[in-house]
């Protein structure tokens, strides 16, 4: 790589609702796809970013997608003491061209999860379920990622709608009342059949 031509690496930090989590933010992208490594094993094998981050004693889970990665830190330590050390790191990866998913993880993911949608969106809630998901894909995904997060549709099941929250909507104090007010209120005037919307630990 010809680093005379290449454009340097920028590099800066948006809070979000988690106070536990930070998005960094780059001129690159990074990821066309989402990848939430909410475990160190995950992490090992397929992302050679998210594996050296959680190298550090202080970060708990690590999400990428676009072009930022959302660190959320274990409670014990302060942002003002750590921020600095992970922004470098990241940066040194990015400029030294170094893997940050690896090729076959959305493949792998969606694998994973292709028995458990084809099994979703079968029989009569199949259709009312495969709207409720392109109303969440549509609408709450894109705001949900300015706040450094992610929301997958699970299931829907007589009249409740499962959801994950990712990233830094993960363990978010706020994100219960994002999940209800907002996200809840909206599918309720849009699907009527939907009585209530519940988060599922991933």
């Amino acid at each position: 790589m010809n680093t005379a031509t290449a454009s340097p690496v920028m590099l800066y930090t948006e809070q979000t609702p988690n106070p536990e989590s930070l998005k960094f933010v780059t001129n690159r992208m990074l990821y066309r796809g989402t990848a939430d490594f909410k475990d160190e094993a995950l992490a090992r094998d397929w992302s050679a970013l998210a594996s050296g981050l959680f190298d550090q004693p202080y970060v708990k889970s690590v999400y990428i997608t676009n072009n930022f990665v959302t660190i959320t830190k274990e409670f014990n330590y302060e942002w003002a003491d750590i921020m600095l050390r992970l922004k470098d790191f990241i940066k040194k990866h990015i400029e030294d061209g170094g893997e940050i998913i690896k090729e076959g993880f959305a493949e792998e993911m969606e694998r994973m999860q292709a028995d458990h949608v084809a099994e979703q969106f079968s029989g009569e809630d199949g259709e009312t379920a495969l709207r409720i998901k392109e109303l969440i894909d549509t609408y709450v995904k894109p705001a949900v990622e300015m706040d450094g997060g992610n929301i997958e549709f699970k299931a829907y099941d007589k009249g409740t709608v499962y959801v994950t929250m990712q990233g830094s909507c993960s363990g978010c104090p706020s994100s219960t009342v994002t999940l209800k007010a907002g996200i809840e209120g909206m599918l309720k005037r849009m699907v009527p059949e939907v009585q209530e919307v519940v988060q599922e630990m991933a």
